[in-house]
């Protein structure tokens, strides 16, 4: 599989989920006294639809990039990386209806509480990831110019 094409799978993948999503967002809305679904729902299906967007911008970065392969290849493994991861967290987050700000203190993940240390390594992480594979694209478009 090349670059391109792990773009276009993932970028399929994430829009399906939002799609999906939509559908459970909209009998989440029929099911509430308030005519809202759940917080989590609707962040998922958001991000969900945003990030396949984003995947297919990554797309077009790797196509202008002079740089390897393999490095376009990583930099954009990375970065889509940490959009599912995202978007696994929305996930079990709107499943388990557990909280509506996975920020706010104590942290948890359904009965499970745990340190600040773990959420906010994972958030450094994930910003590290994210815009360090699209800089290192980026960059391969720069070089060209």
């Amino acid at each position: 599989m090349n670059t391109l094409q792990l773009c276009y799978l993932f970028a399929g993948s994430f829009f399906t989920v939002g799609l999906l999503c939509g559908i459970w967002k909209y009998f989440g809305i029929l099911n509430s006294k308030d005519a809202v679904a759940h917080e989590y729902i609707s962040i998922l299906h958001r991000a969900s639809l945003l990030y396949s967007f984003a995947c297919l911008l990554l797309a077009k970065f790797v196509e202008l990039s002079t740089l390897p392969e393999n490095i376009n290849f990583y930099a954009a493994f990375v970065s889509m990386g940490f959009f599912a991861f995202a978007q696994i967290v929305y996930l079990i987050h709107a499943i388990l209806k557990d909280t509506d700000n996975q920020f706010a203190k104590p942290y948890r993940l359904g009965n499970w509480l745990y340190p600040s240390f773990l959420i906010h390594g994972s958030m450094v992480l994930l910003i590290l990831g994210e815009l360090g594979g699209f800089l290192i694209l980026f960059w391969g478009f720069i070089s060209s110019l």
